[in-house]
């Protein structure tokens, strides 16, 4: 694989950070040509940095027209190599040693103490925020000081009794240690729970195959701190 250029990973970094989205739409986020857009994006893709198809890796298709349908670009498996998860290989041996020498209740307790040392990071980032929209705003912005190359959107999903913020991480530091380890995920959802007092629902992860991991924050605060909600997949 080629180091990008970095006009490249100008485009590695918008497709993480804001999502997947067509040529055009890279074009005027990145204010490039219509010719140097594609010109980065047909390297990218040879290279196996990015992928495209009809459809976003995660969420609706989008609303077809007169025509050939526009190619949607994704950062590709490859392409979230490049952005530190080198460490993946020696992070898996230790949790399977800790679970052979302790069972899959060492490895929750390790997953949740990882995530309360989030949880004490970004509190004082959430607690002068007074509503809703602003916590997960706050939420967002400390994970992708993380790496997590978080997002706030609203939801188009049609899931009865769940809110409309959502939270898009398109990048995730221990995604290949998590696809072996679950625990991790629901760690960090449980904690988002708690930093923003509502319930918190997963719909995808990044290690489980989605194209990005997602979670929808409840409309309705809690009145005290409970475990997260997850749909099963």
């Amino acid at each position: 694989m080629k180091t990008p250029t970095e006009a490249g990973r100008r485009v590695i970094r918008s497709l993480l950070e804001d999502g997947p989205a067509t040529a055009p739409e890279l074009a005027d986020r990145l204010e490039m040509t219509a010719a140097g857009i594609r010109r980065h994006l047909d390297t990218l893709t040879a290279d196996g940095i990015v992928e495209s198809g009809e459809r976003p890796a995660f969420g609706p298709a989008p609303t077809r027209g007169r025509g050939r349908p526009p190619r949607i670009y994704s950062i590709s498996e490859n392409g979230r190599d490049l952005f530190e998860q080198s460490y993946d290989d020696l992070a898996v041996s230790l949790l399977r040693f800790l679970r052979e020498s302790g069972g899959d209740e060492a490895v929750t307790t390790f997953a949740d103490r990882r995530a309360e040392e989030m949880e004490r990071r970004y509190l004082p980032l959430l607690d002068e925020k007074s509503n809703m929209p602003t916590r997960v705003q706050a939420l967002a912005d400390a994970l992708a000081e993380d790496g997590y190359a978080a997002s706030v959107t609203e939801t188009q999903l049609p899931v009865a009794g769940l809110g409309t913020l959502q939270i898009c991480q398109h990048n995730c530091p221990v995604a290949h240690v998590a696809a072996e380890f679950p625990q991790l995920c629901e760690a960090e959802a449980t904690v988002f729970s708690r930093l923003l007092g509502a319930n918190v629902t997963r719909l995808a992860t990044i290690a489980h195959g989605d194209g990005i991991c997602t979670a929808v924050v409840s409309a309705t605060e809690l009145s005290s701190r409970k475990p997260v909600e997850r749909i099963s997949s």
